[in-house]
């Protein structure tokens, strides 16, 4: 279905690493170190274009380099990122852009926790945290990769990017990740398409089914069993076979694909396998997770 070009792995990446404070950078950090790239921690967003050069990137003797800029340094603004990225890229250095993002709440109960003050000032860490998020809201909506931690652990931030910068290329397969979950559970904050699939019959009011999910093949032929589950189907697959190759054309890298129904245990997992076989099947890099299936 989806047909991208081969990597060529020799063409410089830098990976710039941003998001709110306590939103988990110094492990994205971390982890990004494991994978092989030369990080540099608290870098002004002006001397990303430096580094770059002064770490060898454009001329391929270290061709992966990340860098984390945040607000220890002053607020980083969309603008001045922009600038800098365009002079990488007119340089022939490929950029993606990873924010980390986790809501209010979390945020606050981190920081209580560790006791660190929060690099905006303003008299409450609320207003802290709602002052960073607002000026950084260009910056989160013109990102490569949105990553939201509030519900993920250290390991589950280590695999999320482990999935999208495992093997970093000039032109990389779209890796693409299908996530189920359930409406009242609360909707991901990171997904970059949603589908609904509460209109396709229920297998929860089937007593044999329920204590089941989606995975069990009972489950998945009751819901993949109606003629309009199939057409459903078929037309996410063809919109992705629309959409994928226009999205890294982009410079698109990570594409992350919600499925969700009421519980997010029968049809939205169902629904995600199927689907993931599919992907998996024309040669597309999918990963199918399901958030809510223990819940």
């Amino acid at each position: 279905m989806l047909e991208m070009e081969e990597p060529m792995a020799e063409q410089p990446l830098v990976v710039v690493v941003t998001g709110l404070a306590g939103a988990g950078r110094s492990t994205a950090a971390k982890v990004l170190e494991d994978l092989g790239f030369f990080v540099i921690d608290n870098l002004p967003p002006k001397l990303i274009g430096r580094a770059a050069e002064h770490s060898d990137v454009a001329e391929f003797a270290r061709s992966k380099l990340a860098v984390v800029v945040d607000s220890r340094s002053g607020i980083l603004t969309f603008s001045e990122l922009e600038e800098e990225i365009l002079r990488l890229e007119r340089g022939g250095v490929r950029t993606l852009t990873v924010f980390l993002d986790a809501d209010d709440r979390e945020l606050v109960k981190r920081y209580q926790e560790n006791r660190r003050p929060h690099p905006v000032e303003a008299d409450t860490l609320e207003e802290s945290i709602a002052t960073e998020r607002k000026l950084l809201s260009d910056v989160r909506g013109n990102a490569d990769v949105l990553i939201d931690t509030s519900e993920l652990s250290v390991h589950d931030l280590r695999r999320r990017l482990q999935d999208a910068f495992d093997a970093p290329s000039p032109r990389p397969r779209m890796k693409v990740s299908v996530s189920s979950f359930g409406f009242k559970h609360g909707s991901p904050r990171d997904l970059d398409l949603v589908f609904d699939v509460r209109f396709l019959p229920n297998p929860h009011w089937v007593a044999e089914l329920r204590p089941l999910t989606g995975i069990d093949g009972p489950v998945a032929d009751y819901v993949l069993g109606s003629e309009v589950a199939t057409e459903f189907v078929d037309r996410v697959d063809e919109l992705l076979t629309f959409l994928v190759p226009r999205y890294v054309d982009e410079g698109k890298a990570y594409l992350r694909v919600g499925i969700g129904c009421t519980g997010g245990r029968h049809r939205s997992v169902a629904i995600a396998e199927e689907l993931g076989r599919r992907l998996k099947k024309s040669g597309t890099d999918v990963t199918v997770r399901h958030r809510d299936t223990n819940l």
